[in-house]
C-alpha cells in the first residue's frame, strides 16, 4: 500500500520507515484499532470498491454458502509428509536470500502434492485410488451426492497433472459428463466444453479446471457446487475462480467447498489466510508474497505435521 501511494502521491503516507513504524507494525502485529482507523481515514478518499453483493449492484444474485471440508492424511501421506519436512529443515540451515525463498516455495508445493495424493508427489505411475487419499475419497463422495441431486459442479486445482488424474478417476466412477480445461486446451475445445456444460439439456456433470487457466474469463453458471481441491494462498484468486459460477445469470444458491487436510500446512495457512483476509478487508487488498518473508522458525511451525490432529481424525 505504501508503494502504491508513494507512486500516486509521494509523501502522503510519509517515508517507508515511518509508515512501517506508525501503521504497518501496530496494525499487522497488534491489530491496533486506533491505527487501523487512522489509516482507513487517510486512504479512503483514494479507494473505490464495489462488491457484487452490495445492494444496487446485482439485486437478484442468490446466496453463496462456503464451507471447509476437513480430511485426514492416510498413513502413507503422513510418512511422506514428515520425511519432506525433515529434509527441508536441514536445507534451511545453510541457505539464505533468493535460494532460501526458492526452497520454501518448492517445499510448499511438494507438501501440497502430498496432501492431495501420494501419486502426485511420487510421480511413479502408481495407482491413483481413493484408499491412498482421504481428500480424494471425500471429493468422490460429495460428487456422488451432488449428482444425485442433479447438480453440476466445478473442481479447481492448481496442478495440471492432477487435473488429468481427476478427469480419468471421475469418468471411471460416475456416469456423467466430465470436462477438463487447462492451459494447453485449444480455443475450439474450450468453447465446445463450455457450451456443452452450459446447455440446460445436458445432464449434470463435472467441470475440472486449472486454477489459473479456468479461474477467469468464463461463465459456468450451470454449476452450483464449487470445489477447491487444493488451496491457493491468495484468497482473491480463489474467489475469482468461484465467481465462474457465482455471477450474473446464476439462479441457484452456490455452495463452495474448500478442502483442507488436518494437521498439515493447509490447515495452518488457512488460518493465516483468514487473518490476512480480515486485515486486508479492514484496509485494502493483499497478495501471497508474505509467505516467503517469514523467518525459519515460523516456517518450521507452518509446515510441521500435527500428529495429534492426524491421530484424532483416524
Amino acid at each position: 500500500m505504501w508503494s502504491l501511494f508513494h507512486f500516486l502521491t509521494p509523501g502522503y503516507l510519509g517515508n517507508k520507515a515511518g509508515f512501517r513504524k506508525t501503521y504497518e507494525l501496530p496494525i499487522q502485529r497488534n491489530r491496533d484499532p486506533v491505527k487501523t482507523k487512522q489509516l482507513q481515514k487517510l486512504v479512503r478518499p483514494f479507494i473505490l470498491r464495489r462488491m457484487k453483493t452490495d445492494p444496487g449492484i446485482i439485486d437478484d444474485l442468490p446466496a453463496k454458502v462456503e464451507q471447509k471440508v476437513y480430511c485426514s492424511l492416510t498413513r502413507e501421506q503422513a510418512l511422506l509428509y514428515e520425511a519432506a519436512v525433515k529434509e527441508v529443515e536441514q536445507q534451511l540451515e545453510s541457505v539464505e536470500g533468493i535460494k532460501r525463498k526458492g526452497i520454501m516455495l518448492s517445499t510448499l508445493t511438494r507438501l501440497k502434492q502430498i496432501c492431495n495424493h501420494p501419486n502426485q508427489f511420487l510421480q511413479d505411475g502408481s495407482a491413483f485410488d481413493q484408499a491412498r487419499s482421504h481428500k480424494l475419497l471425500r471429493l468422490n463422495e460429495m460428487v456422488e451426492e451432488a449428482l444425485a441431486e442433479s447438480s453440476s459442479m466445478l473442481v479447481f486445482t492448481q496442478f495440471a497433472e492432477l487435473g488429468d488424474q481427476l478427469e480419468e478417476f471421475l469418468r471411471d466412477h460416475h456416469h456423467c459428463p466430465v470436462h477438463y480445461l487447462h492451459g494447453g486446451t485449444s480455443r475450439k475445445n474450450r468453447e465446445r466444453m463450455i457450451d456443452s456444460f452450459q446447455d440446460e439439456n445436458t445432464p449434470a456433470g463435472v467441470f475440472i479446471l486449472s486454477l489459473k487457466a479456468g479461474g477467469v474469463g468464463i461463465t459456468l453458471t450451470q454449476a452450483n457446487h464449487v470445489f477447491h481441491f487444493d488451496r491457493w494462498w491468495n484468497p482473491a484468486v480463489e474467489n475469482q475462480a468461484t465467481d465462474r459460477a457465482y455471477r450474473i445469470g446464476q439462479k441457484q444458491s452456490v455452495f463452495v467447498h474448500k478442502m483442507i487436510t488436518l494437521g498439515t500446512l493447509e490447515e495452518k495457512i488457512d488460518q493465516m489466510i483468514e487473518d490476512k483476509h480480515a486485515l486486508a478487508d479492514s484496509i485494502v487488498e493483499s497478495d501471497e508474497n508474505w509467505l516467503t518473508e517469514i523467518d525459519n522458525d515460523r516456517f518450521r511451525q507452518l509446515i510441521s505435521l500435527n500428529r495429534k490432529a492426524i491421530m484424532e481424525a483416524t
